[in-house]
């Protein structure tokens, strides 16, 4: 299958580095012809810019963190656009409402709708106010991490400006939780290389909320909190940190590159955001466990893994799934605190496939015009979602029911028992996962339904998009034909009652949906 195919992926893998690497160069462009006055005003130092483009080795334009910085530095052209025409609005309040429907569909992954709309209402009196200081916080943002990035070079660029002998880029070094980066400590470069302040520099950093200074000089950096001048590394003969150096915890290396773990995401109660902390040893073996298994139940799966993957990140919140970001691709939050060993296997599998329709849509439009409107019913979530939606869950849940079907067969091999329980897994996670298997089929069969219905009769996938759903239905029916030898064992068990409901609540759910009532909504 093309979609599936590591070979394809690893060459659409090469064109979106290329393609990455082409955009840093237009949005420099870009800001230098159009919006230089903007650009001055927020103080982004394009020239900087175009030095990292120029060391940056090609593979890192694939990066989750490159990729991520070089997103930001793009949707902040858009913004300042969009501030410019605010700026010449009388009335501001048909902009806010366009601009709050844009939100939905281009930033809901983002947080920038709190900034903008914190009330969730246009406020158009307020919208000039916000988007400046978005602006603001999106330049400091991307200039913070692109020296970052690269410090030695920071340093090596300011040695050739002799109009500066020194740069003062202003910093946030409270904890970043799109990043997921400890409080007080910088992460250098793309390998996952931190640095942590000293004690004293960390305490000072907390009196002053996290607001700092970094002073890029020829010869080093400095971190300037307040009034006080810290030393950060200097660059001589040799290169000299004081800071503590963290390593990254390398779980594998492959052809593909490393995979690495990152620092602990910790939510509170109201499920949000709460605290970033260092990751605990045991977390690492439990991963390395999961990604064994992978690797020898579903070789082809591991392959994509390994191409798609790059960094995981333990995510430490009750009731939460894990989930990825569209904009930094390969980095994924994996719950590995409230879910079981064989949870820890699937979602490994699933962030895994968001980053690969990710990788497809980057390369291919797969649908158009659906104008977010939320009409298909989804199995998963058990309400109406856009068609974008449908989508992804689709691909990523018709990936899991291939990870179980694979399961369901090799743990019977005598080498598949044997790791199985050295894994930690037993009989049960074994008909769990024959059942979960059983149970997305039927919710994969049902969405595909309803994507065929979006591209034949609405006309909202493109045939990109309508090949992507028939290579998903060929996938489906493999799994199908490998998994009857199961059924009525799963339904004789503990979990049949429950698979009997997931398929009389599709049934239930087609009917009061039919097809004759998937029309647009006007």
């Amino acid at each position: 299958m093309r979609v599936m195919d590591a070979r394809f992926l690893t060459g659409l893998m090469v064109e979106f580095q290329g393609s990455m690497r082409g955009l840093l160069k237009d949005l420099c462009r870009d800001f230098e012809r159009n919006y230089s006055e903007s650009a001055q005003a927020l103080h982004l130092p394009l020239a900087w810019f175009r030095a990292i483009e120029h060391s940056l080795a090609p593979a890192e334009f694939g990066n989750w963190k490159v990729v991520g910085w070089i997103e930001s530095l793009n949707d902040l052209l858009y913004f300042v656009d969009i501030l410019g025409q605010v700026r010449l609005e009388r009335s501001r309040r048909d902009i806010a409402e366009q601009l709050q429907a844009e939100f939905k569909e281009k930033f809901y992954e983002h947080g920038y709708a709190d900034e903008i709309f914190p009330h969730g209402i246009p406020e158009p009196h307020r919208l000039l106010a916000r988007l400046t200081g978005l602006c603001r916080r999106l330049a400091r943002d991307v200039t913070q991490e692109s020296v970052c990035l690269a410090p030695r070079l920071a340093c090596r660029w300011i040695a050739t400006h002799r109009s500066k002998k020194a740069w003062l880029v202003p910093c946030d070094l409270t904890a970043n939780v799109e990043r997921v980066e400890l409080p007080g400590v910088c992460m250098i470069g793309t390998t996952g290389l931190s640095y942590e302040a000293p004690r004293p520099v960390r305490q000072a950093l907390i009196r002053a909320a996290g607001q700092a200074q970094f002073r890029v000089k020829a010869s080093g950096i400095d971190l300037l909190v307040g009034e006080q001048d810290h030393v950060m590394v200097e660059y001589g003969d040799m290169e000299r940190w004081h800071w503590r150096r963290i390593d990254s915890h390398r779980l594998r290396d492959t052809d593909h590159g490393s995979l690495s773990l990152g620092a602990t995401l910790v939510y509170g109660k109201e499920k949000t955001p709460m605290a970033v902390r260092q990751t605990r040893p045991e977390v690492a073996t439990r991963m390395q466990q999961a990604l064994s298994v992978i690797e020898s139940a579903w070789p082809e799966g591991d392959q994509l893994l390994a191409l798609l993957t790059s960094r995981i990140v333990p995510l430490k919140a009750p009731g939460v799934v894990s989930f990825s970001y569209r904009h930094r691709p390969g980095l994924s939050v994996i719950n590995c605190f409230d879910r079981d060993r064989l949870d820890l296997i699937d979602d490994l599998i699933h962030e895994n496939s968001h980053h690969h329709l990710n990788l497809l849509l980057r390369k291919d439009v797969l649908y158009k015009n659906d104008h977010n409107q939320e009409i298909f019913y989804s199995p998963w979530r058990r309400r109406l979602r856009p068609l974008r939606g449908i989508l992804h869950a689709t691909f990523t849940f018709t990936m899991g029911a291939m990870l179980f079907e694979r399961l369901s067969t090799w743990a019977e091999t005598k080498q598949g028992k044997r790791q199985w329980r050295g894994a930690g897994l037993t009989s049960r996670d074994l008909l769990r996962a024959r059942f979960r298997c059983l149970e997305e089929i039927d919710s994969v069969r049902y969405s595909l339904e309803d994507l065929a219905h979006a591209g034949s009769s609405l006309k909202w996938l493109t045939s990109m998009g309508q090949r992507t759903v028939d290579e998903l239905a060929e996938s489906l029916r493999h799994v199908e034909r490998h998994m009857r030898r199961y059924q009525n064992a799963v339904n004789r068990s503990s979990f049949g009652p429950a698979l009997r409901r997931h398929r009389a609540e599709l049934a239930c759910a087609r009917e009061a949906c039919s097809l004759a009532a998937l029309r647009p909504l006007v």
